[in-house]
C-alpha cells in the first residue's frame, strides 16, 4: 500500500526530535503569567501543558487578556526550547537519517511554534523538507493545531499532491490526517509504547527505518 504516495509528511516532535522535557513549558507557562504580575500555581501551569490547552479561563479570571497571555507563552515557550536544544535537549532520532533514502518531497506539520520548527529544522540540519508548518502564535493559530487538519492541509497544498501519508506518534496525528483526506502512520516508539488509540491508522510502524524499508521494497513512495 506504501507504494502509492506523492509526498510523506512528518510531526516532529516524538518522530524527528526527542519531546520538550515537559519542565520546560511549565516554566514558560508561569513566567508568562508572571509578566502580568500574576503568580500562578505551578500545578495549573502543568495541567495546561499536560492538556496544550489554552489558559484563557485563567487569564480572564485575572483579568489578563487571552491573546496577549497566549503570544507571550508561545514566544516564551519556543525560546526556552531553543535554549534547552542548545544546551543538549530534544536531540535529533538515530534513525531520521534514513529519509534521505525517500525519493518523494518531505514535509513537517507540528503543534509545536512555528519559530521553534523553524529553529529545529535548522539547527540540527535536518533532511531536506519543502515545507514545514508549526502553529501560529495566536488563538486562531492555536485553535487551528492537531486534530485540526488545517496545517497539513496547507502542507499538501505547498507540496502539490493529494496521495500522502502523515507519520506521527499520537492520536491527534492519526486524527487529523484523515481528517485532511489522507492515510496515516503511527509511529510507535518507546515514549508511546504503551499508548492504546481509539481510532485506527493506516499503518503502525516501529521506526522511520522500517518506513523506508517498506517504501522500498515496494518501490518509490508514488
Amino acid at each position: 500500500m506504501i507504494d502509492r504516495y506523492e509526498a510523506v509528511v512528518f510531526d516532529n516532535d516524538g518522530v524527528l526530535v526527542e519531546p520538550t522535557d515537559r519542565a520546560v513549558l511549565v516554566d514558560a507557562v508561569v513566567e508568562s503569567f508572571r509578566a502580568f504580575d500574576v503568580d500562578i500555581d505551578r500545578s495549573l501551569a502543568r495541567r495546561t501543558v499536560e492538556k496544550d490547552a489554552v489558559p484563557v479561563e485563567a487569564a480572564e479570571e485575572h483579568g489578563i487578556d487571552p491573546e496577549a497571555l497566549w503570544h507571550h507563552r508561545e514566544l516564551t515557550a519556543s525560546l526556552a526550547q531553543q535554549a534547552h536544544v542548545r544546551e543538549g535537549g530534544k536531540p535529533v532520532y538515530d534513525d531520521v537519517v534514513v529519509l534521505d533514502e525517500l525519493d518523494v518531497p518531505l514535509g513537517v506539520v507540528s503543534n509545536n511554534q512555528h519559530a521553534t520548527i523553524e529553529f529545529l529544522l535548522a539547527y540540527h540540519d535536518l533532511p531536506a523538507f519543502e515545507t514545514a508548518y508549526g502553529r501560529q502564535p495566536t488563538l486562531t493559530g492555536a485553535a487551528r493545531r492537531k486534530p485540526e487538519p488545517d496545517y497539513i492541509e496547507r502542507a499538501l497544498a505547498d507540496l502539490g499532491v493529494e496521495e500522502a501519508l502523515y507519520v506521527g506518534d499520537s492520536e491527534k496525528d492519526v486524527v487529523a490526517a484523515h481528517a485532511a483526506g489522507i492515510d496515516s502512520a503511527f509511529l510507535r516508539r518507546e515514549h508511546v509504547a504503551d499508548v492504546d488509540l481509539s481510532v485506527e491508522p493506516t499503518v503502525e510502524i516501529s521506526s522511520l527505518r522500517e518506513l523506508v524499508d517498506r517504501s522500498t521494497a515496494a518501490g518509490p513512495l508514488r
